[in-house]
């Protein structure tokens, strides 16, 4: 039981699990359905995903003993030895390698490759240098779905699935800048370049409402692609799109005390839940 537990944390599995989720839904639109095909895919991804972030976490082991959000990690808390990480990040970047290239296409398995090579050989290293990393960091996100789609059929540059890719693009930065704004101090202890450091709270709270509100707009762009058939699914975009944008007005009025930014990272991340659900739903009924 302990092993699984720092395993969990090391391969940090819910944000690995979610992007299987958004591989799936991917494939799902590509295939407009669910086939047995799609375990390849979503396997491939899990584990590559698993793999970066293990590797993310060996990398980043002499900063993370400085940050209050990560020095409970398993390396810096010495629960697990660093070389013991890194052979289970490189084992589990060559199996889910191992896995699209065997059965999926060269596509698939290029965009896997770029995802592990731009977070791991570039995010990781550029988040060193400027503040402003989380921009081109966050073409990450526009990975999984996007191998989705071309492992079930579709083209890479089909306007639709770079719809989609766009939204989970825009997404990204306010779900790491909300993180910014609760431990933007522990990112200075680490020596990371901060945001903290060039805006005031208030300044980052208005940037990051922008970057929300654009997270939504994306969404209703989605439509205008033809990938959204049912009218309730529309409605569904348009009523979570306002919720979210008021949960984010609430932090823009707001002292960190009165609404903490973790509450408005729970509901961005929540609201792209329900969007990968809608989507799903609407091509599965």
């Amino acid at each position: 039981m302990k092993w699984i537990r720092i395993l969990f944390e090391l391969t940090k599995f819910r944000i690995s699990l979610f992007a299987t989720l958004s591989t799936s839904v991917g494939f799902i639109l590509a295939r407009q359905g669910i086939s047995r095909e799609m375990l390849v895919p979503i396997t491939g991804i899990f584990l590559l995903a698993c793999g970066s972030c293990a590797l993310n976490q060996y990398q980043e082991r002499k900063n993370d003993q400085w940050m209050e959000r990560t020095q409970r990690r398993p390396l810096p808390s010495k629960r697990l030895h660093p070389i013991t990480a890194l052979k289970i990040s490189l084992w589990c970047l060559l199996g889910g390698a191992s896995i699209l290239m065997a059965r999926t296409n060269w596509v698939a398995l290029g965009l896997g490759v770029f995802a592990v090579f731009w977070y791991n050989g570039f995010y990781t290293l550029l988040k060193r240098k400027t503040a402003f990393a989380a921009i081109p960091g966050a073409l990450i996100g526009t990975i999984p779905p996007l191998l989705g789609w071309v492992s079930g059929g579709g083209h890479l540059l089909d306007p639709q699935i770079l719809a989609i890719a766009f939204f989970f693009f825009i997404w990204q930065i306010p779900h790491f800048w909300l993180l910014l704004l609760d431990f933007g101090k522990d990112y200075e202890k680490a020596g990371f370049p901060s945001l903290t450091r060039i805006f005031t709270a208030a300044q980052l709270r208005r940037i990051t409402f922008t970057w929300v509100f654009a997270t939504a707009v994306a969404c209703l762009m989605i439509p205008l692609f033809g990938l959204v058939i049912s009218y309730g699914v529309r409605v569904g975009f348009l009523v979570t799109g306002f919720w979210l944008v008021w949960k984010a007005f609430m932090f823009l009025r707001s002292h960190h005390s009165e609404f903490p930014p973790r509450l408005t990272f729970n509901s961005i991340n929540a609201y792209v839940l329900l969007v990968m659900f809608l989507l799903t739903l609407d091509h599965l009924l």
